[in-house]
């Protein structure tokens, strides 16, 4: 099967030929319509709206249910899960905190160089 190298007269044929079966199968949709398979979300009403709110029975079980989900793992589960919660499962510092100690608290310093590159940002604004 021998390959022809296709001229400019004949790209610009194949290129009219596909907008032509594009534009065949275009249509413009003018009517608007709610997609019956998406959940609509429900606003709530205006502020000033005097029309009475709709009292809904609270389900003491559901509440439970979606505070407990809502909850740490650490707070749900005696031990981790999966491999991936071990590390970080023990969250608190093994070592205790103090902010005198300079071997853990990298504080920032100011030298001669930065008073004077800080004084020259001050001035140029």
């Amino acid at each position: 099967m021998a390959t022809t190298k296709k001229d400019l007269v004949h790209q610009n044929a194949i290129q009219i030929e596909m907008i032509c079966k594009e534009q065949r199968q275009q249509r413009l949709h003018t009517e608007f319509s709610i997609n019956p398979h998406r959940k609509l979300h429900i606003l709530p009403d205006k502020p000033m709206c005097r029309k009475p709110q709709e009292v809904i029975p609270e389900n003491s079980d559901f509440i439970e249910a979606f505070h407990k989900a809502r909850q740490e793992p650490t707070k749900k589960y005696p031990t981790p899960l999966t491999e991936s919660q071990e590390i970080g499962w023990v969250s608190t510092s093994l070592i205790d905190t103090n902010r005198n100690d300079n071997r853990l608290n990298f504080f920032r310093h100011s030298s001669d160089i930065t008073k004077h590159q800080e004084s020259i940002l001050r001035t140029s604004k």
